[in-house]
């Protein structure tokens, strides 16, 4: 076991004693050419996007509220009739109701802060 180690330890080479073999090639400044600068692109838009795009997400703010209460408001309106069978669930969409204003809120509240407020950010 003892010959295999120092055999061993005999045929490993430290780091210290490779060499790199020095190159034959010179270092030569190369020649770099611009075809085309940003200046010569038309990066300019028309703006209307700071105007359409907070429109369009007001629109969806409006449609996630009026959607829903556009069904809502008949079921609540019929379970009113007394002369009706679903009398009984006016609760049922009284709370429907609530909920989905909530929610309806909740989602057009982080809606408008998101898009309506980034805009002015890149007002120039």
């Amino acid at each position: 076991m003892d010959e295999k180690t120092t055999t061993e330890q005999s045929t490993m080479v430290s780091p210290a004693e490779k060499s790199i073999p020095a190159s034959s090639e010179i270092v030569a400044t190369e020649h770099r050419t611009a075809y085309g600068t940003a200046k010569t692109e038309n990066l300019r838009d028309s703006g209307m996007w700071r105007y359409i795009l907070p429109a369009f997400v007001i629109l969806l703010c409006l449609a996630i509220l009026a959607v829903p209460l556009l069904i809502l408001i008949p079921l609540f309106v019929n379970s009113l009739d007394v002369t009706s069978h679903t009398h009984n669930l006016t609760w049922l969409w009284l709370t429907m109701i609530v909920l989905e204003v909530g929610i309806a809120a909740l989602i057009i509240y982080g809606l408008l802060k998101i898009f309506l407020t980034q805009a002015g950010n890149y007002q120039s």
